[in-house]
């Protein structure tokens, strides 16, 4: 369902509205239901009026918990209360649009690692693919074992690679079975009056709770994680034969990490970055020639 506000039909000259713009914007591929719900997501009222105040609390309890876990490291650590408390309150709180757009991330990383184990025959990569379908499956660290699968793969790819002396490279035929071409199958989210917030104030909510439940090699490990969207990006690139697509990936090197008080902002790069690569990959699936096979591009 398209938000009134995105209707061009309501499209004012003199006050444009930038989220619109954005809609109609083909610039960047990307799948049409994540434009929609981005958009909307960044037109509601939770981002507008209640973000920039969740973002401020936010950085301050960071800090205090930064202070407090310097002096003791170990003394709340529990991957399994963090889960169930990020499951409780995307059930709960979370909009819809958000919703869509914290599963979809996991379906879609899982199959562009797919993709690159399955176009990289030198290597034998053992996996531990995430696809959620409902909240219950957040209870099982799906957060923490995101970012775990991203670091095992670049060790175990890299250190195969080393192992035989070669490299990355266009294969002869592109393996593309893994790539879904459209939506995922997930449950239909809640639709209550308590589920409004947009996807960056929960992201907000939540930062705090991950700093004080993990210990701090984990909470550290998940924020520079999301800096390796270029690594993530080079790999396929190497693989399609097309390094102008590196250009879509905003999160820049993770040999330079960020501080971890600017997580919430890169999480959503981190998200866009994923569905712009996996966008690429189902236009190549969808554009393949009449008998079936997909090459490098030139």
């Amino acid at each position: 369902m398209i938000d009134e506000n995105l209707d061009i039909s309501k499209h004012d000259e003199r006050d444009p509205n930038p989220w619109l713009a954005l809609f109609l914007d083909e610039s960047i591929p990307i799948n049409q239901t994540t434009k929609l719900a981005l958009m909307r997501d960044n037109a509601s009222k939770s981002a507008r009026y209640l973000l920039p105040i969740i973002h401020l609390w936010s950085k301050v309890t960071m800090f205090f918990i930064h202070i407090f876990k310097f002096f003791f490291p170990n003394l709340i650590n529990s991957s399994k209360v963090l889960h169930r408390i990020l499951a409780w309150g995307l059930k709960n709180f979370v909009s819809p649009d958000a919703n869509l757009l914290v599963f979809r991330h996991f379906h879609i990383g899982t199959e562009i690692l797919q993709f690159i184990a399955a176009n990289t025959p030198e290597a034998e990569i053992v996996g531990n693919p995430l696809k959620p379908k409902d909240f219950e499956d957040v209870k099982d660290d799906l957060f923490l074992q995101h970012d775990l699968n991203l670091y095992n793969f670049v060790i175990q790819l890299n250190n195969q690679l080393k192992q035989k002396g070669t490299k990355i490279q266009p294969p002869e035929k592109i393996n593309l079975d893994m790539i879904t071409e459209d939506q995922f199958d997930h449950i239909e989210f809640p639709r209550k009056w308590t589920n409004f917030l947009d996807l960056r104030s929960a992201i907000e909510l939540f930062t705090p709770y991950y700093q004080l439940f993990l210990t701090s090699n984990d909470f550290i490990r998940a924020s520079n994680s999301l800096q390796l969207d270029e690594t993530i990006a080079i790999y396929t690139s190497q693989i399609i034969n097309t390094p102008g697509h590196l250009g879509l990936v905003n999160n820049k090197h993770p040999m330079v990490p960020a501080t971890t008080y600017s997580v919430a902002y890169r999480l959503v790069l981190h998200g866009l970055a994923a569905e712009t690569l996996h966008e690429v990959l189902v236009k190549m699936k969808l554009n393949k020639n009449r008998d079936g096979i997909v090459t490098p591009m030139a």
